[in-house]
């Protein structure tokens, strides 16, 4: 026999040769006047259980050498199918140990346990309450069974047998810690208290447990005994910065400015690069009000590479919420600034720059930052679409077919890219790829109507571009059967309608609708007016026009005007505004015709 199995027989001899205890009977229930009494439900199963409990106990086997090695080896194959976790036949193991010798303490343990990793808490607790009752100086059964009664959340049950183990069982005084703390889950803060304090005279001072105090009293509203639980902690040890900062934290979040900073400064004495430190500082400052000293110390933070970048964006997204205002935008800035130079291969620290340039109208910049942040990773779509409405918003149509054409490599799926990469072919001047991006796209947009409608619109304008104004007028009307308010639709539609000389009542009511909504808006005068021109209505006409010409100087609403007096016999007028149209820039290809022959050509 190899000496490995001749332990392992021996340490099986100790778990399983557990002894037997017999139990007295529970005395039987009586009235008042000493009758007995009928028992209720609840007292009857109790009583059943106790007696199951002290019958297991009374019981005595007398194993033969046989059993007892089959018990010894059905106990063995549990514990290794618990240890793999397959607890099914970890029990199957164990209950045929049981069947062999009830009275074991250790089998009884065992299936207590593998009940409770199973979720079979009754059966969990039942087990339990044997091994205890079978080895009441076994520290290990009562903290299983104190286990079990916590996971029901049974919280009275389990204190009551942390107490009973720390009388019971010698040299129980660490378990304390454990009492105390199911009575913080109770909420009972002054039994809580009480154990630490008990705990603290068999131990002595010990951090964990004067953090937990400092807990309890800033619960019971009591602020000095706190204060002073975090004095006592520092004195304790003068070298650990992270108690001289709590307690500088707890005086700050009191409204102890002045303790804050003469404890915030003691512990940049010993760490003056502390990142905390400064902005505990910080917030002190700013809730002083002195405004340049507290941003002062939030830079100094900022600036230490131990403040982790996500602190640093959960403190800039603070800002973008504020933004933009004229206090905050360049400190927000700055900010921004020394985190994307303090984290330089951060992706999110050049995300954030973008968000706040973004806010604060400074488009170039944040596009700038937000193609850093795609070098760094180019996973996140919301910082291609950012960079893409920037291209955009500044109307650099080659970056945003650039842009869209490398998100769209990545993000195929997504309908927004292909309809600013269908825009994008639409003021180059290329209609027929710009129709195949929105097309396409438009087939991924189909469960989100709005988007959807903003297709169609654009639709609309590609298609007239290419003459097909039947597949035009579709898309319009298709946008417009969504959202019959849709300004952009309404405009174009109308105003190409009115270019084409048809259906010029339906562009009228379209036109006359949008001015009606956009009383001031000189593109909408302008269609209006052209809309009324075309119908004859000349005077109509120039009394939308005159509007527009109050808010622009557009080449092409010029030179309407124009077009209009002349039909109105004003032909000098008329002429004068030609020849104004024509010095803007952008009239049409007939302006130099109208000009030298001094009549409308149309």
């Amino acid at each position: 026999m190899s000496r490995l199995r001749a332990f392992a027989i021996l340490l099986l001899s100790l778990l399983l040769a557990g002894p037997a205890y017999a139990q007295q009977p529970a005395p039987p229930a009586t009235s008042e006047e000493g009758k007995p009494r009928k028992l209720n439900r609840k007292e009857r199963k109790e009583l059943a259980r106790r007696a199951a409990l002290d019958a297991a106990a009374r019981q005595r086997v007398n194993l033969t050498e046989k059993d007892r090695e089959m018990s010894e080896a059905f106990f063995v194959d549990g514990v290794r199918f618990l240890l793999l976790e397959d607890y099914n036949k970890a029990l199957e193991r164990f209950l045929k140990a049981y069947a062999i010798n009830p009275t074991n303490a250790a089998i009884n343990y065992k299936i207590a346990e593998t009940n409770l990793l199973s979720g079979n808490f009754k059966d969990a607790t039942n087990f339990a309450l044997v091994a205890v009752k079978l080895d009441p100086q076994n520290a290990y059964y009562y903290l299983l069974l104190a286990q079990i009664y916590a996971s029901q959340k049974q919280f009275a049950e389990a204190t009551q047998t942390y107490t009973t183990l720390i009388k019971a069982v010698p040299n129980s005084g660490p378990y304390l810690f454990n009492l105390a703390d199911l009575y913080l889950a109770q909420g009972k803060l002054n039994e809580a208290l009480a154990t630490f304090e008990e705990a603290e005279k068999k131990f002595g001072p010990l951090d964990e447990v004067s953090f937990k105090k400092q807990q309890i009293y800033l619960k019971q509203n009591n602020l000095d005994k706190a204060l002073q639980e975090g004095e006592a902690l520092i004195a304790a040890n003068p070298d650990e910065v992270r108690y001289v900062l709590a307690q500088a934290q707890l005086y700050a979040t009191n409204n102890r400015l002045s303790d804050a900073i003469r404890v915030t400064e003691q512990a940049l004495k010993q760490d003056p690069d502390n990142p905390r430190a400064r902005m505990i500082l910080a917030d002190v400052y700013r809730q002083q009000k002195n405004t340049p000293e507290s941003e002062r110390q939030l830079k100094l933070a900022f600036e230490s590479p131990s403040l982790d970048i996500d602190n640093k964006v959960r403190i800039l997204v603070d800002y973008i919420k504020q933004l933009p205002n004229p206090d905050l935008n360049q400190t927000a800035q700055e900010l921004a600034a020394i985190t994307t130079r303090v984290h330089p291969k951060e992706a999110k620290a050049f995300s954030i720059a973008g968000d706040i340039q973004t806010v604060t109208g400074n488009r170039p910049a944040a596009r700038a930052n937000y193609l850093q942040a795609i070098r760094l990773d180019n996973s996140r779509y919301q910082i291609w679409q950012q960079v893409v409405l920037i291209d955009a918003e500044l109307n650099q149509i080659d970056s945003l077919l650039t842009h869209t054409g490398q998100a769209l490599e990545l993000f195929p799926n997504q309908a927004p890219l292909w309809f600013y990469n269908g825009v994008g072919y639409q003021l180059k001047k290329q209609p027929a790829k710009a129709i195949k991006s929105l097309e396409y796209g438009r087939k991924l947009a189909t469960d989100n109507p709005e988007l959807l409608a903003q297709f169609d619109t654009q639709l609309g304008d590609v298609y007239h571009e290419l003459k097909d104004y039947p597949k035009s007028d579709a898309a319009y009307e298709a946008a417009l059967t969504f959202d019959a308010n849709n300004a952009q639709a309404l405009n174009n539609y109308s105003y190409y309608l009115s270019l084409r000389g048809e259906k010029l009542e339906k562009a009228r009511e379209m036109a006359g609708k949008l001015v009606k909504q956009n009383p001031d808006n000189d593109t909408y005068l302008d269609t209006y007016g052209w809309v009324l021109y075309r119908l004859k209505d000349y005077a109509g006409a120039r009394q939308q026009l005159e509007k527009a010409l109050k808010t622009t100087t557009d080449a092409t609403v010029v030179e309407h005007y124009g077009d209009i007096l002349f039909q109105l016999g004003e032909a000098d007028k008329a002429l004068q505004e030609w020849q104004r149209a024509k010095k803007l820039g952008g009239a049409s290809l007939l302006i130099d015709r109208k000009i030298k022959d001094k009549r409308l050509y149309e």
